[in-house]
């Protein structure tokens, strides 16, 4: 009669528990908080408010450029007839209006 050696039960769990653990930790590297998923999120949204700050960034320098030329240091008329005309509806004796 010969005996077929099995492996012992220790050795079989041993291997089950080290299989669930890299399984766990594969997953969380892919798909964990800081996984590889995580970030290709982070660096899309980092594209994404880069260019909302570049647009920020030039509406800044239009305002700027328009309080300058409202500035009592640099004033520039045309400017000033544009903004009494549309915020006060403003109009020249001269003019006509048609609407």
């Amino acid at each position: 009669m010969t005996r077929t050696a099995r492996p012992a039960f220790g050795t079989l769990l041993f291997f089950a528990i080290a299989f669930a653990l890299s399984l766990y930790f594969t997953f969380a590297a892919v798909q964990g908080d800081y996984g590889l998923f995580r970030r290709a999120e982070i660096l899309a949204e980092s594209q994404e408010l880069r260019s909302q700050l570049s647009t920020v960034r030039m509406d800044v320098a239009r305002m700027e450029n328009l309080t300058k030329r409202m500035s009592d240091d640099y004033l520039d008329l045309d400017l000033v007839d544009e903004q009494v005309r549309r915020v006060l509806g403003m109009v020249r004796p001269d003019e006509i209006v048609i609407r």
